[in-house]
């Protein structure tokens, strides 16, 4: 049987809603963190902040055009926001647009010194084959190409042998936790980050099951996400179970 399984983002406030897919998908959230800027600008002249993610939430804010707020997350199609008054609140995507901050060159005469890069990981032939794919799509889609991070392969491949040997499919380990505590536990700092799981018969059949199933194939697309990991251990009941661990820096 196919399965598969994919968890957004850090979650500040964490409410699972209960669906059943043709996939047999797990839990979603409604709140996510994945893919959401640090801050968003006004563009309307004046906008209303309200308790919820609906007009029919009161209002406890109002910023002007061009102001630039923090974002903790989203709900739906709605920003939630905090404002300077230490107020939270929401406000539709239509009225605020992420804001990222000018990347500021260093001067000639500067010396600056180089950001380090990943060490080279040696991969087997289907986790090469895996990244690969999912490059493929990032490119198509005009996304980064994602690098491997060493202690993020470490991670995807422990949990991937994990779930094989402790006869479980889960993003929670029963050692670990969800995946952003093994991270923590790890030292693999982030500030977005997301998993697939999945059970399939072979990579390709895999990345296709992915790619059909919009929450995951979100994933694989997240333009915040710079790293991943990827676990790969053969399985009796699946034939592969596969990790994908995604992370932004």
């Amino acid at each position: 049987m196919k399965r598969l399984i994919t968890i957004f983002g850090i979650l500040l406030l964490v409410t699972f809603v209960l669906a059943v897919f043709p996939t047999n998908s797990m839990a979603m959230t409604q709140f996510g963190r994945t893919n959401v800027p640090a801050k968003v600008r006004i563009i309307v002249t004046s906008a209303n902040i309200r308790s919820g993610p609906e007009t029919t939430f009161v209002k406890v804010g109002v910023a002007n055009k061009d102001q630039i707020i923090e974002c903790l997350g989203k709900l739906g199609s709605w920003w939630v926001v905090h404002l300077p008054n230490d107020t939270v609140g929401t406000i539709s995507s239509s009225l605020a647009q992420p804001y990222y901050p000018p990347t500021v060159q260093p001067s000639p005469t500067t010396t600056s010194t180089p950001s380090p890069t990943p060490s080279q990981v040696q991969l087997t032939a289907d986790q090469q084959h895996m990244l690969d794919l999912i490059n493929q799509e990032r490119s198509k889609a005009g996304v980064a190409l994602l690098q491997i991070d060493p202690q993020l392969q470490k991670m995807a491949q422990t949990k991937s042998d994990e779930m094989v040997a402790k006869n479980y499919f889960s993003h929670t380990s029963p050692r670990y936790g969800d995946p952003f505590a093994m991270m923590k536990s790890l030292g693999i700092t982030f500030t977005s980050a997301g998993e697939n799981i999945a059970g399939n018969s072979s990579v390709d059949a895999a990345h296709q099951a992915l790619m059909n199933d919009p929450p995951h194939k979100a994933n694989i697309l997240t333009s915040s996400f710079d790293y991943v990991g990827i676990g790969i251990t053969p399985s009796q009941a699946n034939g592969y179970i596969f990790v994908q661990d995604y992370i932004g820096r």
